[in-house]
Parts: C-alpha cells; structure tokens; sequence
C-alpha cells in the first residue's frame, strides 16, 4: 500500500518560520517551528539575515515530519508565504548584497516626506498606499540615498518566500499581492509601474516576473531534492503574503468576511469585491479571484508581548528553555487576577512607530498610568489591553460592516487575549483549529497542484470552528470608556515623541 501523499506549507513569517504539513484530506499532519534573530542596530532599523531562512526551514520541515512520522518523500506539492514589503537584493552572481530591510523598520522618514511633498497623489492614484517607510519603495530609495553602490550592483530583487523558493526551484517570480506590497505595482494595469519606478529611482528591471499566486511557478531542482528528501520535480506554488494565507485558511473568502490578526503585526482585513483604497489602510487583492481587502495595521501586536516578556521576564524565559512552563502562560494567569481596564494602567504598543491609522514613526510605546498598587499582572494584562486598543483604533474605520471577527496568529491562541479582543471590539470573535498560514499556503498548494478542484473545496475542507466568544456588554462598556482614554493619551503624547 502507498503512503498518502502529503501539502506542505511554508511561512516565512517576522520572527521564524514555520511549517504546516497536511495530507490530501486536510488532515492535520505536523508542523515546525524555528526562529531567527531580527537585528537592531539603529533606533527604528530592523533587518534580517536572508542566510538565515532556508536552514530555518530546513529545521521546521524536519520537526514536522518527525511529529507527523512522514517522510519528504510523501510531499506532493508545496507554497511559501512570507511577510511583505521585505526585499532581498542579489548582484548578478546571485550574491545577496546586504541584509534584508523589514517592513517594520522606520529609517527611511526623510523618503517618505519627500515623496508625500511631491508625489503623493500620483503614488496613492496609482499604487492605492500612501508612502510610509513600510514599504520596498522606500527602503529601497533609502538604501540608493545610503548605499547607493548596493543598487548599482543589484541584478535582482526576490521577495522573502520568493528568494527562499528560488533556492528551492532555481526559478524568479513573484505574485500580484507581493508586488502591491512594494508599492512599485500598477493597481489599475496591473503590472510593474514605469511611473513609480521613475519617481522613486528604482530600477524596473530588477522586479521580478508577475504570476498568479496559484500558478506553479516551478519545480523542486535535483540540488534541493538531496537536501530536502522531497523528490525532484515536485510541483512548487507561487504563493502569497502571510496575510492573505492566514485569512484565506480560515475561510475569509466571501465579500464582508473580517480577520484579525495578533502575531508579530496587529492587523485587520475586510474583504470587499471591489478595492477601496483609504490613505489611513493598506489595499491588497486576495488569492480569490474578484475579490479585495482593506488591511488595517498596528506594527507591534504580539511582538510587544515578545519584547516584554525578553525584557522583564528573563527567568521565566529561561526556565522555560529549560524545559519549564510557558512563560506566556505564565503571564496569562497572572493577567487574569487583574480586573479589566487594569486599574488606570495603559500600555501603548508603538515600539516601532505606527502604522495604520496614524502612520507615524515618530511615536514610542509607553506605560501610562503606573501607581504603587500595580503588580506585574497589571503590566501584563496592560499589554495585552494596549494592543486591544490599538487595533480597536483601526476597527472604528470598518466596524458598521462587520458583524463577527476570525482571529488568527499566535497572540490568538491565548484565551485571555481572545475575551479582551471580543470585548475591545464589541463583536463574536470566531476561533478555528488551524490558522496559520502555514496551513492556508499548504491549501493553497493543493489548489494549485489540481488536487482540490476549487478555492471553495479546500477551504471548505480545512475549515474547523475551535470556539466562538461572545463579548459581554457590561466589559465592553468598560473597554469603551478605557479606549477613549487609550486615544486621549495618544494625542497628548505625539507631539512630545516628534521632539523626542
């Protein structure tokens, strides 16, 4: 009897990559998880290492398939998915250059200002985003401003899950929501814009080759069948940005559907079937043919609970390296003694500035509010609030639209986080089993290699409701009166943090 043939799906995800194995029944089979060091060598710089992502994988891949008791050679078809914005640049040799700038980084203030001077109604008409450091535009005009040497060596420019299926298929591509994603993309010809090239210095020829995200954009060479164990020829999919696999795996393909996300980012996406651009969100076409999403982003969501727990939780950390309890967990329970609202105490989560829906680098992250009475679980619970608002702050842009929210991401695992989530935005809040977007990219990979005839069967297939939580009206009270305070904190302290 033959072994049952097998998805595989990868994340390159901010802080490590994880992978989703599943067979063609979308059964959950296995999964890995690995991460890799994010570098801050400036105030508001954050770069990554392209060296690091492959063996990341590699690593992932194996743990999979050691939970899962499968082989590589089981894998039938794969797609990658990344974060987006993040641009790797190789010379003609396929040497990278320098490391990877990531969306999360600020430097390039001085690009963006001059391009919202001078050319923000042509890059907003023509792209559907205002110019902000976020985007490959911008870095990329920082880096010709800084390092101008680095682009005039530059060959090519591959995105992160591009660069990493390049090492896997020898074959450049990318995928239309990518390309938006750099704001270099020409939203209403739907192709590289020659005018956004100009205007910000970068050369066309670097941009990659347009493909759909379905489309087999290769095939696994001889050389990474001997290092991955998966056999030569192996169909490999284009794939998509994490975003949209994340909400595509938990079945946000129909007009209205509304995700939100807590991982490293805190976002929001509402799905339309026409595109609507807003200069406070971010406009991406989805997987799905016809349809569009509002991207509505706070930058530090699960990561300000990263940084917390590395800055104020080392022993704990360390224990739990050892092999003790989950320091998150551990965070949690102490969160729970505490009452909502934190009792005054406010955390704001702009620890790498702000996008959506202020857009403004300049702001910091900040606890507000500290007496003598607060104990850690105030902290605690104060981040996990803090990011609450934040998103919240967002939610008030879409809200007459939605009636429920699927949550995904690793902060959505939390329980904790999930009741303060529903009672911040004052809607159900809809939890499945599977929402990584690993998992999306694995069915995304079976669409594409024909095993599941439609977008429908797969997700429909792969679709499980964990739990649905309902907010109470009496916390949400709470919470609405506490996030008025959240937003009159803000504007007293921007204008203090652009002295700064």
């Amino acid at each position: 009897m033959s072994e049952k043939k097998l998805l595989l799906g990868i994340d390159i995800g901010t802080s490590g990559c994880k992978v989703t194995l599943i067979d063609t029944d979308c059964n959950f089979v296995g999964d890995g998880y690995t991460e890799y060091t994010t570098y801050h060598p400036n105030i508001g710089w954050s770069e990554q290492d392209p060296a690091d992502w492959f063996p990341a994988f590699m690593s992932s891949f194996r743990a999979a398939l050691e939970k899962g008791g499968a082989k590589a050679g089981q894998v039938a078809a794969l797609s990658l998915d990344a974060s987006a914005h993040n641009v790797v640049l190789l010379d003609k040799e396929d040497q990278v250059l320098r490391r990877t700038i990531m969306w999360t980084d600020t430097r390039s203030t001085k690009e963006t200002a001059y391009m919202l001077e001078h050319h923000r109604d042509t890059v907003f008409s023509i792209g559907y985003q205002m110019p902000s450091p976020t985007w490959t535009m911008l870095q990329l005009m920082w880096i010709n401003n800084n390092e101008p040497e680095v682009l005039k060596k530059t060959a090519r420019a591959m995105f992160v899950k591009d660069y990493v299926r390049y090492q896997l298929t020898g074959t450049w591509t990318t995928d239309h929501i990518e390309a938006q994603g750099s704001l270099l993309f020409d939203n209403i010809n739907w192709c590289w814009s020659d005018e956004l090239c100009r205007i910000s210095g970068v050369p066309l020829s670097i941009l990659p080759p347009l493909v759909k995200p379905g489309d087999i954009a290769g095939r696994i060479t001889p050389e990474a069948s001997r290092l991955t164990g998966i056999p030569a020829g192996t169909p490999v999919i284009n794939g998509a940005s994490d975003t949209a696999m994340e909400a595509y795996c938990v079945g946000a393909i129909a007009e209205n559907s509304c995700v939100t996300k807590l991982a490293t980012s805190g976002t929001l996406y509402l799905f339309r079937k026409q595109p609507e651009p807003n200069p406070k969100a971010l406009t991406y076409s989805h997987v799905v043919d016809g349809l569009w999403y509002t991207c509505l982003a706070t930058s530090s969501a699960a990561e300000s609970l990263r940084w917390y727990r590395d800055t104020f939780c080392q022993q704990e950390w360390q224990s739990e390296q050892r092999g003790g309890s989950s320091t998150y967990r551990t965070l949690d329970r102490e969160a729970e003694q505490v009452p909502a609202g934190a009792e005054g105490l406010f955390f704001h989560p702009y620890l790498m500035g702000e996008r959506s829906p202020y857009w403004d680098p300049r702001l910091r992250g900040s606890f507000v509010g500290a007496t003598a009475h607060h104990s850690r679980g105030h902290f605690n619970r104060a981040v996990l609030e803090g990011v609450a608002y934040s998103i919240k702050d967002n939610f008030c842009l879409i809200e007459d639209k939605v009636e429920e929210i699927r949550i995904v991401g690793g902060g959505g695992k939390s329980p904790l986080w999930r009741s303060i989530m529903a009672n911040v935005l004052n809607r159900p809040i809809l939890k499945f089993q599977n929402d990584d977007s690993s998992y999306g990219s694995a069915l995304l990979a079976g669409v594409g290699a024909g095993v599941f005839a439609s977008h429908e069967e797969a997700v429909s297939k792969g679709l499980h409701l964990q739990e649905r939580v309902e907010p109470d009206p009496a916390l949400a009270e709470v919470y609405q009166k506490q996030f008025q305070l959240y937003r009159r904190i803000h504007d007293v302290l921007a204008p203090l943090y652009a002295d700064m």
